[in-house]
């Protein structure tokens, strides 16, 4: 399964809820759509997990099997895509547990500047380029729940009630999830930004 990199940032509830009845129908066109919208996202975050980008491509592809087979579970009117965040991460988890031997071998081998929206402008100066990379390394010594809500919220963009719903914690343990990820990471990348601590 291939990744686009035109992936809707602000999907219409509406569509999507459109889309999710004709999938109930047995749309096969409204699957297609469905992919296509969140394949990126769900991408991000089993690379965020897995590290490996064959795993990651695995995990996606599992994951709209199993929107699909699932689909009549999905609860009209909540978030969808922290539903189907969730269904990744679980799977993402799922994967990791079945690897655990490989994974530790190559855990610091595939950085998170590997995920195509986080290196999307390739023309950048040097500069930016150095940045991007010390940030990168930052995120990845992040503690796995801190790295996790930060990736959602940076990187899939999810607001802090779809976050809380698939990470199965409070609103409130996300806000600071978060807040703890980003004061690390300012005082991690204070020597980058050539300014005193």
């Amino acid at each position: 399964m291939e990744i686009g990199s035109d992936i809707e940032t602000g999907t219409d509830a509406a569509q999507t809820s459109s889309l999710v009845e004709r999938i109930r129908e047995g749309d096969r066109e409204a699957f297609m759509a469905i992919v296509r919208l969140y394949q990126q996202k769900v991408f991000v975050m089993a690379f965020s997990i897995l590290r490996d980008k064959e795993d990651a491509l695995d995990v996606v592809q599992e994951t709209f099997l199993r929107l699909y087979q699932k689909i009549g579970q999905y609860k009209p009117g909540n978030p969808f895509q922290g539903w189907l965040i969730q269904i990744a991460k679980n799977l993402s988890i799922d994967h990791y547990r079945r690897n655990r031997r490989k994974h530790m071998e190559f855990e610091t081998s595939k950085p998170l500047d590997e995920i195509p929206a986080a290196v999307e402008d390739k023309a950048a100066d040097s500069g930016s380029s150095d940045l991007r990379s010390a940030l990168t390394r930052c995120v990845d010594r992040l503690a796995e729940r801190q790295k996790m809500v930060f990736v959602m919220r940076h990187y899939n963009e999810l607001p802090f009630n779809e976050i809380s719903e698939a990470m199965s914690i409070s609103v409130g343990t996300a806000k600071s999830l978060h807040f703890k990820a980003v004061r690390n990471l300012r005082k991690w990348l204070i020597p980058h930004l050539g300014m005193q601590p």
